[in-house]
């Protein structure tokens, strides 16, 4: 359905960035103040609008043929649409648990300013049409990362963890700008769709296959795949936890968004396969980091850390969705499967991550010790812990065991079944580590010293609407799996 005028196609950006402008306007107002329940409640509203207009938008028809914006630099299809629906849910489950995460903090405003503003360049990112607003929308992106990372200035984890995200993202940046200048050199062009038709007819191979090589290491950061994996642990484990829930999950699927987007349509298989197999190296990538991620968070004794390294190995998941673009089976199948697990995980990581923010109010430790009988104490917070780890591992029992389903089936459809034997191998694994936390909290004697007697309505709110979006979606993702497929379709 088209839609007039087309800049209104990008309505969902736009509301992520008109609710950092009224947060800014209204602390300019009176600065000297902290109005905790209005900047919670602004951002709140802001990032479930731009969820709901996404959600309508698609279901509407908007993203079906692609709206094309400022002579294609934005484009607005289903996939745009799709990914922009998982950071606004995300936004708004993070604003909702800051509320009582951030009540005796300075700067609050500042906080939901940088959180808004990292949104709407992540949902720029899922829309954009050329290598240069990729690269632009990265950085809006990735900046107010690194200044949310470090927001606890106080606290020496937390500006150490900010500063080392900060520089290995300054020297990821410049890798993926350099590569994008050499593709730029071997195509004459920075628009995706120009640059697929230019391709095939470089007569600069070896430049291209190079420039090709290092916009994939960039991606390879954003979504804190091997081996530029290294910040990852650290930034999660000094960030203040709802950050930590918002970057690991918001921030990676923007990362898969773009990579898609750009190696898809820009460097199709078939035309660029004289100057780099890039499925191949894919394929590798996604062995490695699925590998590395999921024996390092089996070595953990902290639960934020071993989320962390397991988000390394969840991203090792989800670039099966192309490694196995072979040009066998069906690839609608094999994308659709990737972006799929970014919206199971986009719950239930985030979910994950704001248990231990919660368990972080209640005082209690950080290793799987001092999680010990937290279930006699918290019963219900635990039931929801125990569905987002049982999910991440693949159970039955959330989102994440239809997503990994069809991820592994299109490796297999696709030809490439060691890929998928190698998942499965790994989920296995994971479900050591994830068990660990399960038996602490329900199992282990209670530990001493911990007090539950106060509840955080708000971010007890978002952990149980997270473990709630993450069970329904195993039923419902049978049903509404199509809409990821028909969006993945637009590229094929």
């Amino acid at each position: 359905m088209a839609i007039e005028p087309p800049l209104a196609a990008v309505a969902p950006t736009f509301v992520l960035a008109v609710t950092a402008l009224v947060l800014f306007a209204f602390d300019s107002i009176d600065p000297d103040s902290s109005n905790n329940p209005v900047l919670a409640g602004i951002a709140f509203v802001g990032s479930l609008a731009s969820m709901g207009v996404a959600a309508v938008y698609l279901v509407s028809g908007v993203g079906s043929p692609a709206t094309e914006v400022y002579g294609g630099q934005l484009v607005v299809d289903d996939m745009a649409l799709f990914f922009q629906f998982i950071f606004g849910s995300v936004t708004a489950l993070v604003a909702l648990a800051s509320y009582d995460y951030l009540q005796d903090l300075r700067y609050q405003a500042e906080y939901y300013i940088l959180l808004l503003l990292a949104a709407t360049g992540m949902s720029l990112m899922a829309s954009a049409g050329s290598l240069a607003v990729g690269f632009v929308a990265l950085e809006l992106a990735s900046l107010p990362s690194y200044a949310l990372v470090s927001f606890l200035k106080e606290d020496r984890g937390s500006v150490e963890a900010g500063l080392k995200y900060f520089l290995i993202g300054a020297l990821s940046s410049a890798v993926f700008a350099y590569g994008i200048s050499l593709v730029y050199g071997a195509t004459g062009s920075l628009l995706l769709s120009d640059v697929a038709t230019a391709v095939g007819g470089s007569g600069l191979p070896g430049v291209l296959g190079v420039g090709v090589l290092m916009v994939l290491g960039g991606f390879a950061f954003k979504t804190a795949s091997v081996p530029f994996h290294f910040w990852a642990p650290e930034a999660y484990e000094g960030a203040p936890a709802p950050v930590s829930a918002f970057i690991s999950s918001a921030s990676k699927a923007a990362g898969f968004a773009l990579a898609f987007r750009v190696m898809v349509v820009a460097f199709p298989i078939g035309s660029v396969v004289g100057a780099i197999d890039w499925v191949l190296a894919v394929q590798i990538l996604a062995v490695v980091t699925m590998t590395l991620g999921n024996f390092a968070a089996a070595t953990q004794e902290n639960v934020k850390r071993m989320l962390a390294y397991s988000s390394v190995g969840h991203a090792g998941y989800v670039l099966i969705g192309l490694a196995a673009l072979t040009g066998t089976g069906n690839a609608d199948i094999v994308l659709g499967s990737g972006m799929i697990h970014l919206l199971v995980y986009g719950f239930m990581n985030t979910g994950a991550f704001l248990f231990i923010a919660l368990a972080e109010y209640w005082g209690v430790g950080r290793t799987f010790e001092d999680y010990n009988g937290l279930a006699t104490r918290a019963p219900l917070a635990c039931v929801a812990m125990t569905v987002f780890m049982f999910s991440l591992a693949g159970l039955p029992v959330g989102g994440g065991f239809v997503s990994k389903y069809y991820l592994f089936a299109g490796a297999v459809n696709a030809g490439v079944w060691w890929l998928a034997l190698v998942g499965a191998v790994n989920s296995a694994l994971s479900l050591f580590y994830y068990s660990r936390v399960v038996k602490a909290m329900w199992i282990e004697e209670p530990a001493e010293g911990v007090d539950v007697s106060s509840y955080p309505a708000t971010l007890y709110a978002a952990v149980i609407a997270a473990a709630v979006a993450t069970v329904v979606l195993l039923p419902a993702l049978g049903l509404f799996s199509g809409i990821a497929f028909d969006a993945a379709a637009v590229f094929f």
